[in-house]
């Protein structure tokens, strides 16, 4: 290309630009055009400036979020609350309301307010009887209306020493007043009446008591009239000092007389009744034979200058009354007892041979326990064995035998048996005895 072509070439070219630059800034005329800024200087950390941008929007957008969460929370829990405190204030009244009417139908019911019924009726409490069977009772007898309020008021006032019974009630009666009935025997109908003979000993008591319902339990009975629970309540007891020799403790001790018992009475109830009875009996004042004064078991013996206890004259009694054809006969075989007791040991009567005492416990042979062998069977009273008086008395004596033992007959004999009628033969020796033996057979 030569010189001249290349210079216009180039002046063509710049008239070009030039008229392009123009037409730009016209452009620029039209009055919605943005402004044209400079681009901005793009470096090497740019990509890493937008994710930074983004983590901070992306941060801010999520406390928006939580807060808004926060707020709808608390918007909620605020009418959550508000419902509670609706339902909370309803129970509550309600809640009021039935404690109120409960509290004035129990008061009511407590005070016998509500009830003005004043005919009897016959509560009976079952064996073993707890708060909730009592109330039953109560309940189902119309003496209470409000169980609920009776075991509550039971329950404050620690009342639950019931026993089984009969109870003559009014349906106008308190609570207080219904549980002192129920907690004493004043109120009770449910009585047997028991006749205890003389002689009977203490398995002979104990089946009658359980034949008349008298006790809850037979074998609690036996079991206390060889304990020393009575001990502390009565001196004659406490004065028994060979306990272990005995197979009652109380025999002797347990008064024949006519009882009234309730039902199923505890069996330590009626033992005291017993023994109250033989206590009050020692200090009641008797007529003697031979003496002008009055006097009571406790002052005879003590007249008698103190010869025998007390224990010994009740095993003396008690084997006159079981060995004694009638009262008469009482006092000689006392006699005969007495001589044998206090004679010279060469007379060759110390051993008092009674068959009253064979087989004590037992009445007889024939009442020992089924497998017993009657040949071999040793009771520890067998007087044909020892000598002298047996460890304790062989059953419950009467006021006769007692005042029989304390006060014999004089007489020279010291033997004695009676035929199949009950007469009795006395003799002053071992001879005459013997004959007397071969005539009644």
């Amino acid at each position: 290309m030569s010189n001249d072509t290349y210079q216009e070439f180039e002046e063509q070219r710049r008239k070009k630009a030039e008229n392009f630059k123009l037409n730009i800034r016209d452009d620029g005329d039209y009055p919605d055009a943005p402004p044209v800024s400079e681009p901005e200087e793009i470096s090497s950390y740019s990509g890493e400036d937008v994710k930074d941008q983004i983590a901070r929007e992306s941060k801010k957008s999520l406390k928006r979020r939580n807060k808004e969460k926060k707020r709808e929370l608390r918007a909620r829990n605020r009418r959550n609350r508000r419902i509670f405190r609706i339902a909370w204030w309803v129970a509550v009244v309600l809640i009021g309301v039935m404690l109120g009417l409960y509290s004035v139908t129990g008061v009511n019911d407590l005070l016998a307010i509500n009830r003005m019924d004043d005919s009897s009726v016959t509560v009976s409490i079952p064996k073993n009887p707890t708060v909730d069977t009592v109330t039953d009772a109560l309940y189902r007898s119309g003496v209470i209306k409000e169980p609920g309020y009776f075991k509550l008021y039971a329950f404050i006032t620690k009342s639950n020493t019931f026993a089984q019974g009969d109870y003559e009630m009014t349906r106008n009666m308190d609570y207080q007043a219904i549980i002192s009935n129920l907690e004493g025997n004043q109120a009770r109908t449910d009585i047997v009446e028991v006749t205890l003979f003389e002689g009977m000993n203490v398995y002979e008591i104990a089946d009658k008591l359980e034949e008349e319902n008298a006790i809850s339990s037979k074998d609690e009975f036996l079991k206390l009239c060889n304990s020393d629970k009575f001990d502390n309540d009565f001196d004659f007891l406490k004065a028994i000092e060979n306990s272990d020799e005995r197979y009652f403790k109380l025999e002797g001790y347990l008064y024949p007389d006519k009882y009234k018992f309730y039902v199923n009475e505890d069996p330590a109830s009626v033992i005291y009744t017993l023994l109250n009875n033989y206590e009050k009996r020692m200090y009641e004042k008797q007529a003697f034979d031979g003496y002008d004064k009055l006097y009571s078991v406790n002052k005879m013996i003590e007249e008698k200058g103190n010869v025998y206890t007390l224990d010994e004259i009740m095993t003396i009694a008690s084997i006159i009354q079981a060995e004694a054809a009638d009262t008469t006969d009482m006092y000689y075989v006392s006699s005969i007892l007495h001589n044998r007791l206090e004679a010279e040991k060469y007379l060759g009567v110390s051993k008092l041979g009674l068959d009253s005492t064979k087989y004590y416990p037992y009445r007889s042979k024939d009442k020992l326990p089924a497998g017993t062998d009657a040949k071999t069977y040793k009771s520890r009273y067998d007087t044909y064995d020892s000598e002298g008086l047996p460890p304790g008395p062989i059953c419950s004596p009467g006021m006769e035998a007692i005042k029989a033992a304390l006060n014999p007959y004089s007489s020279s004999y010291f033997f004695f048996c009676h035929d199949k009628n009950g007469n009795p033969y006395y003799a002053s020796t071992i001879y005459e005895h013997e004959a007397n033996l071969e005539a009644i057979k």
